[in-house]
């Protein structure tokens, strides 16, 4: 308990749930899931930083990631507000830690990859998903392109993780971001206007295929 004997030398205090904040004043909520097993994400939502952990965490383990996960967004300098400040993810190491974000604000944590990666090498998708062993890798040519695109196409193939085609369950799951509409009519005004310059099949559907 919060409240209980002291702590040993060199460890954190357990956070009070009530008044936990960020450094610069910002209310921390920490979710717990069922169905998330060993990867924990923080993300802005609403001005509040979300830490979604396993709910199996020991309070040392909860403790110890809180306190990881909140620098981790302090060093970032993410606050909040959709797009605005947010580093992209570049390297695959920050693309795999973004998808597992994305995973735990959309999906629950229910989508877990087992790598995911930019690649140079896809010309006819923006994106695709091998939910037998739950690569995920995300064409090169998206990073130019603004963020909650390229967090539409990381979501779309989140999704395939859990409903491999493109049924009404798969479009249910991504009914959860509220930028899929405006996302796909860009990617498909994207290949429109560049039709000779993209490989045919490249279209508002990130994988390719037909809805």
């Amino acid at each position: 308990m919060a409240g209980a004997a002291s702590a040993r030398p060199g460890t954190l205090p357990a956070p009070d749930p009530a008044a936990l904040t960020t450094a610069d004043g910002a209310p921390v909520e920490v979710r717990r899931s069922a169905r998330r097993r060993r990867t924990v994400a923080a993300f802005w939502e609403d001005g509040t930083a979300v830490v979604a952990i396993p709910a199996s965490f020991s309070r040392a383990q909860e403790r110890e990631w809180v306190h990881r996960m909140l620098e981790k967004l302090r060093l970032q300098g993410e606050r909040g507000t959709r797009g605005a400040g947010k580093r992209r993810p570049r390297s695959d190491a920050a693309l795999a830690a973004h998808a597992s974000e994305l995973s735990a604000k959309y999906f629950a944590g229910r989508a877990v990859p087992s790598s995911v990666r930019w690649v140079s090498n896809q010309n006819s998708r923006w994106g695709s998903a091998t939910p037998s062993d739950g690569t995920i890798r995300l064409s090169a040519k998206l990073q130019p392109m603004p963020q909650w695109v390229i967090d539409y196409v990381l979501l779309h193939e989140l999704a395939h993780l859990l409903v491999a085609g493109h049924n009404a369950a798969f479009w249910r799951l991504l009914e959860a971001y509220p930028d899929t509409g405006r996302a796909k009519a860009f990617l498909e005004g994207v290949s429109f206007a560049t039709s000779r310059g993209l490989p045919p099949g490249a279209s508002g559907d990130p994988d390719g295929d037909a809805d």
